[in-house]
């Protein structure tokens, strides 16, 4: 794959996936930035729509930013987001490991994760279908809708 075509691909995959109503809304609440999400998606996704190994050069250049980043820029958002992820798995770790994850208050999320995976099942059952049904198509687009309500519900401080 030649390299424009190679960056059109990409930064069409990565506007579509950034854009997702409920991509936005989990990503509004993490504790990484957009930029860092976008990069880490490059670093982690880019491989497999290239077909082969990406120099962090050539990934700088896949950024939807018209002349892309320097690779200095795309190694220091890389490390940023990957340290912000080790410290939301280390926040998880510590919860579970004084049993916070017992507490009822937490059923919620618990309840929105399990939502979280009938959607992306659905998708994927959808989407690897020959052709797409209007009842696929209202089905996901109802399971996105409640996804989207309960994740903009759970966002707020006070619910937990």
């Amino acid at each position: 794959m030649n390299g424009l075509h190679l960056k059109e691909n990409v930064q069409k995959w990565l506007t579509q996936s950034i854009n997702d109503p409920v991509t936005k809304l989990l990503a509004k609440n993490s504790n990484i930035t957009k930029t860092q999400l976008e990069t880490l998606l490059i670093d982690i996704l880019a491989n497999n729509i290239a077909d082969k190994p990406l120099k962090n050069e050539e990934k700088a250049r896949l950024r939807l930013l018209k002349a892309g980043v320097s690779r200095g820029s795309f190694n220091r958002t890389l490390r940023q987001a990957k340290r912000n992820i080790i410290q939301s798995l280390y926040t998880i770790l510590l919860l579970g490991y004084l049993g916070v994850f017992e507490d009822p208050r937490l059923d919620p999320y618990l309840e929105v994760a399990n939502k979280l995976k009938t959607y992306m099942g659905a998708y994927k059952d959808m989407m690897s279908g020959k052709e797409i049904i209007d009842e696929h198509l209202r089905i996901v687009k109802m399971l996105r809708e409640e996804l989207e309500s309960s994740l903009e519900r759970l966002s707020k401080p006070k619910t937990l």
